[in-house]
This record gives structure tokens, sequence and C-alpha cells, in this order.
């Protein structure tokens, strides 16, 4: 079968998150079963045209918003060679509307809405405007068949009108490898808190940095690294705060890590903070309870479903510095409880695995009207 995936970034861009590692998950998979997967996403500064990786091949079009015009147009100039059997259509923020000048069987992939995310990530009056104008658009796809990875953005989803029965949650997966055991989980030697991720207004790092100056008035040695990228005039905002903090000499900025060092941080803080506006799941979450850490986050789409409050993490009581820093020493308070978390963290993370996202995928796509073939029988 040949698809067509329509995507505003692709893992190499320096704004990619989770929804990447997700997608070129499945669609790794999906060649190496034999099927043509040609992503079709917006450049970035410095990036090549066309490249392939795991059996799949990346075509950037345009850049961060140009890229919905420019994938139209691409798709115009080589339908006669892209001629797929089914177009995946995932919207970050916009859709392509690619149902629209493509007449082939779509499939919609939501990780989730943005709504109050335009107040965070984007000026006003586009702020404005887009919140306003989402729920229309969304209004003209929800016929559509659709994919997400969580209960809360199917819940989201309804609200804006989408059917249940079209909407389909997959399973989300971790590019990690759970810990053997948690024996091999060497923590750092004082009591450390761990921000990891993009530092963008969406993810409230800030939020997350007063917290643990809270936190540390009532619990004197705790520490917090600091992990990510800064992103505009906020992570400009972030890295002027961390210098300005009465703690600043237990603040550690690590800048943004690699992999080896993503793995040891998570490894060995004691837990993660997790502060984003909303999420499609909170992969961060998950991955770091692999390592045998459990997560402090914000009551919001997303978190609150990657964290089974109480038993693998603690969810705030309100989405606010003083309530995660309440968390903090509420988890740090008690050994017992702690290590408890931490197992059960650690065991949930074994089921939360990308054969499983596939599975639950294929699935998905079985149960398409997809014209002269069937995933089935492809595999």
């Amino acid at each position: 079968m040949k698809i067509l995936w329509l995507t505003w970034k692709d893992g190499d861009n320096p704004l990619a998150g989770g929804a990447e590692v997700v997608n070129e998950e499945l669609a790794k998979r999906l060649a190496a079963d034999g099927h043509e997967v040609t992503f079709v996403v917006g450049g970035f500064a410095g990036s090549a045209h066309r490249v392939s990786r795991d059996g799949y091949r990346i075509v950037r079009v345009g850049g961060r918003f140009t890229t919905y015009l420019a994938a139209w147009g691409y798709y115009r100039r080589h339908r006669a060679k892209l001629s797929p059997d089914l177009v995946i259509d995932e919207c970050n923020t916009m859709p392509y509307f690619s149902a629209w000048y493509t007449g082939k069987p779509t499939l919609l992939f939501f990780h989730m809405l943005c709504r109050r995310i335009w107040f965070y990530e984007f000026p006003q009056p586009l702020s404005t405007i887009g919140w306003l104008v989402e729920p229309l658009y969304l209004r003209l796809l929800r016929r559509a068949p659709v994919v997400t990875v969580s209960e809360s953005s199917k819940r989201d989803l309804m609200r804006q009108g989408f059917r249940g029965g079209d909407i389909h949650v997959i399973s989300e997966g971790i590019e990690l490898a759970p810990l053997t055991s948690l024996a091999q989980a060497t923590k750092f030697e004082q009591p450390t808190l761990l921000s990891l991720g993009s530092i963008r207004p969406m993810k409230r790092t800030l939020d997350q940095i007063t917290a643990f100056e809270l936190a540390k008035r009532r619990r004197p040695d705790l520490r917090l690294v600091v992990a990510g990228a800064p992103s505009g005039r906020y992570g400009q905002e972030v890295l002027r705060r961390i210098v300005a903090s009465p703690y600043a000499a237990d603040i550690e900025y690590a800048g943004r890590v690699s992999p080896a060092d993503k793995l040891r941080l998570m490894c060995r803080a004691h837990a993660i903070l997790v502060t984003s506006v909303k999420e499609g799941w909170g992969l961060i979450v998950t991955e770091a309870a692999s390592q045998g850490t459990p997560a402090i986050v914000y009551d919001v789409d997303g978190l609150r479903d990657s964290v089974r409050p109480g038993q693998t993490g603690l969810i705030a009581a309100t989405n606010a510095p003083a309530a995660l820093a309440d968390r903090i020493i509420e988890l740090l308070a008690d050994p017992a409880r702690y290590d408890q978390l931490r197992e059960q963290a650690w065991a949930w993370s074994h089921q939360i695995t990308f054969d499983r996202s596939y599975a639950d995928f294929c699935a998905v796509l079985d149960g398409l009207p997809l014209p002269q073939t069937e995933l089935a029988a492809d595999r």
C-alpha cells in the first residue's frame, strides 16, 4: 500500500517532539511490512529537501507556516508518482485539508487540539484568530475517521462534534528500553528534580523553576536540572531566571542534551516535572517512568492520561507552582511511598510499547474502506 503522510515537521526538525517519535516509529514499521510511506513536511534552516531513513521517504516543502500550501502544490505536481492509496493528514495546530484536493481515502491523526496553546505559542492577534477559527475548520473535518493517542484527546475531539465511533485511540510507545531492574537506577546524592524538553511558552518551564524555589524553602537539599533548547524570547527569559534565582547555585542548566545524557538524567533524577498547557499523551512521562523516575505533573489533557495519580506519579491539585511545590514535598517526604511509586511507574512503562502502538494502528487501517488493497493481506 502507498501511504502519503502529511505533517508539519519531521524528527530532524529542531522543534520535533513526541509526535514525531510516534509517527516515525509507525512509519518505520509500515515500511518494514512492505508499505511505501512518503512524508511531506515543512522544512527548516539548513534542511535537505529529500531524505530517506528506515525505509520511508521524507520530502520537505515550505516552512513552518507555508508547508500547508506548499504541500498542495507538491501534490499537484507529483500526484501521478505519489498515487497514494491512503493519505494520513496529521494535524499539529493546523490540518492540511488534504481530502479536498487528493480525493483519496484520508485518515486524520490528532495528538491533541491546540485551543489554549494558541495564546501561549502565537502573538496577538494571531492567537485570538487561531482560537476562534479552530472550531470552524474542525467542523469541516469531523466526518472523517480519526486516530489519536489518548482518551483526553478523544473527549476533546468529541466536544468539537466528532463522533465517538469515528475516533480510534491507539497506545503510545517509547523508544527507550525500560531498565531491567530498578537497582540499575542510581539516583543523585541530593534529591533532584528534572525539567526536560523544549523550553517554550506552552511547556511553562518558568512554573517549574518557581515550584522548585518554593519547595526548596521547605527542603533545603533540593536540586533542579533544566535540560532543553531555549526557544525565542521565552527561552531567554528562562535562562535569565535561572541566573537570577536565589537558588541559582542549585540549578543546573544542561542545554540541549544528547540521547545518552537524556537517558542518564532520567535515570538519576528523583522526579520529572511536566507542566505543559496540554499534551497528546506526555511521552516524556512514560520515558522517565521506564528509567525508574516518577512524574509530578499539572492536571491537563494528556498528562492525566500518562500519570495514574497516586500510583505512578502525582498530579498537582491546581495548575500553579505552589500546588506543584506541595506535590514535590509530598513525593520526597515518604521514602517508602516514593519507592512504591517508582516501582509502579516502571512496571506500567513496560506496557507502553511501539509494538502495541503499531498493532493498534494497523487495526485502525484494516477497518478503513481502502480500495484495491487491504493492509491485513500485505502483512
